[in-house]
C-alpha cells in the first residue's frame, strides 16, 4: 500500500516539475496609466450606461452633465450643474462639451435621445462618455443613514 501511495505522490512531483519546466516567466508588465479619478472617491468607471449613484459620483468629481432635451424640457427642471445642448445639436455644438479627453454625462427623459447623443460624440472622438439614460435615474435622495451623493433635480420656482 505504502509503495502504491508513493507511486503516486512521485508521478504528480514529476508531473507538477514538467509543468513548470514548460511554463514561460512571468514577464514584467507596465503598470496601468493612472485613472483621472485616481486622486478621488470614484473609482475608474468604464464609459457607457450608468446608474444614477455613478453619474452623480462623476459629476461631483468633475464630469460635464448634458441635459439632452428640449430647451423647454431643460427649463421645467434638469440635474444641478447640467447645461443644454439638445440631441440633435450636439454635433454642431460639441464644443461646448469640452475636449475629446472630457468626461461628460449625457441625459434625456427617456433614455432614446441620450443614447443617439452618446454615439454621436464618441463618432467625434469623445472617449469618456456616459449614458444616464432617463433624468429619472438621477439620485434625489440618499439611502437611508447615508450622506446625498448629488443635489436632487432642479425645478424652477421650487423652495
Amino acid at each position: 500500500m505504502k509503495t502504491a501511495a508513493f507511486a503516486v505522490v512521485a508521478s504528480l512531483a514529476a508531473a507538477c516539475a514538467t509543468t513548470r519546466a514548460e511554463t514561460p516567466p512571468a514577464r514584467a508588465t507596465a503598470a496601468p496609466a493612472a485613472s483621472a479619478h485616481a486622486s478621488s472617491s470614484t473609482p475608474t468607471v468604464k464609459p457607457g450606461k450608468v446608474d444614477g449613484a455613478t453619474a452623480a459620483a462623476l459629476a461631483k468629481d468633475g464630469a460635464r452633465v448634458v441635459d439632452v432635451r428640449t430647451p423647454q424640457e431643460f427649463a421645467s427642471g434638469h440635474v444641478p450643474g447640467a447645461f443644454n445642448i439638445p440631441y440633435d445639436e450636439v454635433e454642431r455644438r460639441a464644443a461646448e462639451v469640452g475636449p475629446p479627453s472630457a468626461e461628460v454625462i449625457v441625459y434625456c427623459r427617456t433614455g432614446r435621445r441620450s443614447a443617439v447623443a452618446a454615439q454621436t460624440l464618441e463618432r467625434l472622438g469623445y472617449r469618456k462618455v456616459y449614458d444616464l439614460g432617463s433624468i429619472s435615474a438621477w439620485p434625489t435622495s440618499p439611502p437611508s443613514g447615508s450622506t446625498p451623493a448629488a443635489p436632487p433635480v432642479q425645478t424652477p420656482g421650487a423652495q
